[in-house]
């Protein structure tokens, strides 16, 4: 943790960096720095590569030299993260004199700075791994991929693997006012932390126990559409037992217990959590208890929408006639399962949010995950068993169930089993079989009810079977086996895949174990983009709805290695798109929007955004399993090496909601959102102008002329009356404002004198003449408007390529309430791109798409458009 606290200080404070012995990047001369710590803009690659290594000392170099590592590089100029990031070497690889230090046993790590800056490091693949810097909220959220290490003759290649999305995909402003803090059903709980909290109470003397104002013992807590049906008494343990305890003998899948909450699916996932010490104790940690320095203060860490969050709360739990009326413990003094439940309340909302769901949730918030849904009956894939030992292998989590019979709630079959109802899988076995008649391997399941009691499978290899007498003891007790009313059972694969419909596979990526907690066990490669669909803008439904369906987000996949052990030379890959913040929302009325993706192969793999075009002449090659309203749609998919392009997508259009889109393969990816460089080209093209447009000009040249007066210029006044005369004749709309005139004024007037003169006139009537062509030619309705949708189209075929922030913002801009943008709207907005993007270009000499201004030049800059 010291390496941490050197290195958080160097990366995004106004310290030194970390005093590693392999380097000492932090230390930067003054000219490299800036005066807060924050961003300085110079010798990236050779601070991170020297930090890395344990070799270079790039971060010392002065600004202007960037370090030989970013000379080498050529990265030099994309950003020095609080001048010198010589702390990342010891995190990494605890200093070194040879390349890459002791960095093969790296762990994934992220750590935060200002206006939502990150870099985090993801070991894995090839080389070292991935690192991940993202340059905050003054960027709009971008940041870079860097694939570090991998090369081959004792080299350290730094590989650029794109730009990322960052976590919030919608565009900002810094120093505006902003409600989506205000709108952000988490923001109170993401400001809580453990350790401040402990400090706090401590200052204010013993005694003092921590009551949670973000999850109040209040019945707002419990039910949101609804009073409790009897008067709960929320107590802490002591209150409910003598000598309360944490962890009581070690945790097991024997340990949980359902309350009255319908949440089975929560104690499923919970259960099969137990499983694994390492994930266990990463989201229950379990150095803590009711006795050393207790302060009614518990903590617990969920994977929430892509990152790990730590989750505090108070210990007073719902109670009636002084039991827990929720989830319990089988041990009466032990309270990690209540206390957990309370915390997964409070990141979903209330109690009554656990209220059904999908035990794939539960499995993926606490591991970090990707589940895939099996139906058993129907779609079952022929290689169901392999795949099952494979995520058993890996330390998957499982799960399955019945579907309920409908008008009855988890009845119970004649077989034993409960329709309706959630169980873990807790165990795949090939179970060896030696008689005098037969030998050989039969695949086993091991499967537990949440409940824990007598409610088993009654079927072959049950508690009381008599198959057991195959096995030898040796083997029984190798497999675990217990013949008690506990809720757990053992059934062949066949009599499972034939009596349960539903298989849930939580397979862990990155996010869930490191790589020494791994052991001989595979782990999946991930990637991972924010995203949001935003009506008007990208909102462009499923593919049914061809015309807005281009829209969507588009992500790109770049498969490079088939897999180890596939014959026919082909990638498996894991997509799934998860959406954000519906069920803690339910209490507003908003339910699980249907979502999905397709997707399509790229002959480009370096291809912009894809038009309406593309998907009117080309099929998909895999999609989704289904559109389906739950929080998360994910499919496996077998693809041949190359690129690919991802759209998420809501199965109508116009519907609004951030997602989080995550690819898994087996081998390395490279993946990321297909976006562009906001940047204005002109082609030089100027096409010949028809008679109706050489009588314009004719009649702008006279009206010109006759205002102009001896100096030959004209003012934004002058200039509106004459475009109006001619415009107006060929386009219902009530004429250009002095505000859109002005705004032409200035996209020519360099020196600020507030007029034009006639040379700068003729330029600006090139420019209305190619843009109101280009507005004709997509107004195909005639009604004088674009439809939002089309407004990407129309400016990119007259030089204006645009991110998909840039198009947000103009979208919100110009557009009217119902997404249209009419004629005069289209030309401002046309006027001011080219205006701001000209004279951003004039600054970006070296076209690297970022800009020194100072104050005043900034304000002209932005005023004067």
């Amino acid at each position: 943790m010291d390496m941490l606290s050197g290195f958080g200080k160097s990366l995004f404070g106004g310290d030194k960096g970390g005093s590693g012995s392999g380097h000492s990047g932090g230390q930067q001369p003054p000219a490299a720095q800036n005066a807060g710590g924050g961003f300085d803009l110079s010798g990236l690659a050779g601070s991170v590569i020297g930090g890395l290594t344990g070799g270079g000392s790039g971060g010392q170099q002065p600004a202007a030299q960037g370090g030989s590592g970013g000379q080498s590089g050529g990265m030099g100029g994309l950003a020095n993260l609080a001048g010198g990031m010589g702390g990342i070497g010891n995190l990494l690889g605890g200093g070194g004199q040879s390349t890459g230090g002791n960095m093969s046993k790296t762990s994934a790590f992220q750590l935060s700075g200002p206006a939502g800056s990150t870099i985090g490091f993801t070991p894995g693949g090839g080389g070292l791994g991935d690192l991940n810097i993202n340059l905050g909220d003054t960027f709009g959220g971008k940041g870079v991929r860097l694939g570090l290490g991998g090369g081959k003759g004792g080299g350290f290649p730094i590989n650029f693997k794109g730009f990322t999305s960052g976590r919030n995909p919608r565009p900002s402003i810094p120093g505006r006012p902003q409600r989506r803090e205000d709108k952000n059903p988490f923001a109170g709980m993401l400001k809580q932390d453990f350790n401040d909290i402990k400090d706090d109470l401590s200052k204010k003397g013993s005694g003092k126990l921590f009551e949670d104002p973000e999850f109040p013992a209040l019945n707002s807590s419990l039910y949101f559409s609804q009073t409790p049906p009897r008067p709960f008494v929320w107590l802490r343990p002591q209150e409910i037992c003598d000598n309360p305890e944490w962890i009581s003998s070690g945790a097991s899948r024997f340990d949980v217990r359902q309350g009255e909450l319908g949440d089975c699916w929560l104690l499923a996932a919970v259960a099969s959590l137990t499983c694994n010490d390492k994930l266990f104790h990463k989201v229950v940690p379990p150095e803590q208890n009711f006795t050393d320095d207790y302060c009614g203060l518990f903590r617990f860490n969920f994977w929430h929408q892509g990152d790990w969050q730590e989750v505090v709360v108070d210990d007073r739990l719902p109670t009636y006639n002084g039991q827990l009326v929720f989830m319990h413990s089988t041990e009466k003094n032990e309270f990690w399962s209540a206390l957990l439940e309370k915390a997964y309340a409070k990141l979903m909302g209330s109690y009554e949010s656990l209220k059904g769901g999908s035990t794939s949730e539960a499995m993926e918030d606490f591991t970090g995950g990707v589940t895939e849904m099996f139906d058993l009956r129907e779609k079952a894939p022929p290689n169901l068993l392999r795949i099952m030992l494979k995520a058993y292998e890996r330390g998957s989590l499982m799960g399955c169930s019945i579907d309920a019979d409908p008008g009855r709630i988890e009845a119970e079959q004649d077989n034993g089993l409960i329709m309706g109802h959630a169980y873990s899988v807790t165990k795949i076995s090939l179970m060896d079989i030696q008689t005098s008649r037969m030998q050989g391997q039969i695949p086993m399941v091991r499967v537990r009810n949440p409940w824990g009691n007598e409610c088993e499978w009654k079927g072959p290899w049950s508690d009381s079977s008599q198959e057991w007498g195959l096995i030898s003891d040796d083997e029984k007790e190798e497999l675990g086996l217990r013949k008690d009313d506990d809720g757990e059972f053992w059934m062949s694969f066949k009599d499972f895949t034939a009596e349960f419909q539903k298989l849930e596979i939580c397979n862990l990526g990155p996010d869930s174990l490191d790589e020494e907690d791994l052991g001989d066990k595979k782990r999946w490669e991930m990637h991972k983009e924010h995203g949001a669909w935003v009506p008007r803008v990208n909102a462009g439904g499923c593919r049914n709805y061809l015309e807005t369906f281009w829209t969507n987000p588009q992500y790109r996949m770049t498969l490079t290695d088939p897999d180890d052990d596939d014959d026919d030379d082909l990638c498996t890959s894991i997509v799934a798109i998860l959406q954000k913040d519906r069920r803690k929302k339910r209490k507003e009325g908003l339910d699980m929007l249907t979502i999905g993706y397709v997707i399509y192969k790229l002959e480009d793999d370096q291809s912009g955004p894809l038009d309406v075009k593309f998907f009117k002449y080309n099929a998909s090659v895999a999609k989704s399993p289904t559109f389906i309203n739950m929080r998360e749609v994910c499919g496996r998919h077998k693809l041949p090496p190359g690129t690919y392009c991802i759209i998420p997508s809501t199965f109508e259009p116009m519907q609004e909601g951030d997602f989080l889109v995550r690819i898994f393969s087996e081998k390395r990816n490279e993946s990321g959102e297909i976006d562009e460089q906001t940047a204005y080209v002109d082609d030089g093209e100027r096409r010949d102008p028809t008679d109706e447009e050489q009588s314009q000009e004719s009649s702008l040249k006279d009206n010109f002329r006759r205002l102009a007066g001896e100096d030959m210029e004209i003012d934004a006044f002058e200039l509106q009356e004459v475009l109006n005369a001619v415009f107006q004749k060929e386009f219902s709309f009530p004429g250009f404002t002095i505000d859109a005139t002005r705004s032409m004024v200035a996209m020519h007037d360099g020196d600020l004198s507030g007029k034009l003169g006639y040379d700068e006139f003729k330029d600006l009537w090139e420019d209305l003449r190619k843009w109101k062509g280009v507005f004709k030619e997509y107004d195909q309705d005639r009604s004088g408007a674009l439809n939002s949708y089309e407004l990407r189209s129309a400016l990119n075929s007259v030089g204006f390529r645009l991110s998909n922030r840039t198009l947000q913002s103009l979208v919100m801009r110009y557009s009217n309430r119902e997404g249209h943008i009419n004629f005069g709207d289209f030309i401002v907005c046309a006027v001011r791109l080219k205006t701001m993007l000209t004279s951003f270009r004039g600054v970006d000499v070296e076209g690297q798409g970022i800009a020194p201004y100072d104050i005043e030049s900034f304000i002209q800059t932005t005023m004067y458009s």
